[in-house]
């Protein structure tokens, strides 16, 4: 499963590739306002500074709602650098956005998928990735985890090579939890990522293993 890190925070970034298990970097315009970053070249001049500290995927968010909206913005974006992958909200004019993006073999990103259905409809437009926020899905008493379980069945069944992205991740558990049905990416923050090194028996044992050799040694 690839790790990519949900944030606009080019020190957390940093951090996580440094870690050297990052794959890629999600974004959206509620991260870049987070970091303060606001005006269109700005936040481009953000993106590309994002994409000089990784090697994978950049998920970049358009604004605009309406289809040529998200076509020039989109555009724009992808030409900024390689990496970047465009992000399209799952609305009836974003699938058109899909399809036009799939055809002229610019990377996608359909993100808000909060249905198997949802999902399929992005697929079948040509999406690279789709993002069925899990998160989201828990606060409103949902089981996230039963809609990517859904969406890998119907991937699986007709050889869909859209790539699941679980985001919305919240923790360490949701992360072992989407590797177990088969997510083939998460998206979240550095903090889980971090918590998967950390056992109470590990502790335990480096400390022991460190006290028996200064005793040993005097």
């Amino acid at each position: 499963m690839k790790f990519f890190i949900d944030t606009a925070n080019l020190a957390q970034i940093q951090e996580a590739q440094e870690l050297g298990v990052l794959d890629g970097v999600t974004t959206n315009p509620s991260l870049m306002a987070k970091e303060g970053i606001s005006g269109d070249a700005n936040v481009k001049a953000h993106y590309k500074a994002i994409c000089a500290i990784v090697d994978g995927d950049v998920s970049a968010e358009v604004i605009a709602t309406d289809y040529e909206g998200m076509i020039k913005e989109g555009e724009e974006l992808a030409a900024l650098d390689e990496k970047i992958v465009v992000k399209i909200p799952m609305i009836k004019d974003g699938v058109k956005a899909l399809k036009y993006f799939s055809d002229k073999g610019i990377k996608t990103n359909c993100t808000l998928i909060f249905s198997a259905g949802q999902a399929l409809m992005a697929a079948k437009a040509g999406a690279t990735y789709v993002s069925p926020f899990i998160g989201r899905l828990d606060d409103i008493s949902t089981d996230g985890l039963d809609l990517i379980e859904s969406i890998r069945i119907i991937f699986d069944n007709y050889d869909f090579g859209t790539e699941i992205l679980a985001a919305s991740v919240r923790h360490p558990m949701h992360i072992i939890q989407c590797a177990e049905i088969g997510a083939d990416v998460m998206t979240g923050p550095l903090s889980a990522m971090e918590a998967l090194l950390k056992h109470p028996l590990t502790d335990i044992g480096l400390a022991k293993f460190l006290a028996d050799h200064a005793k040993a040694n005097g």
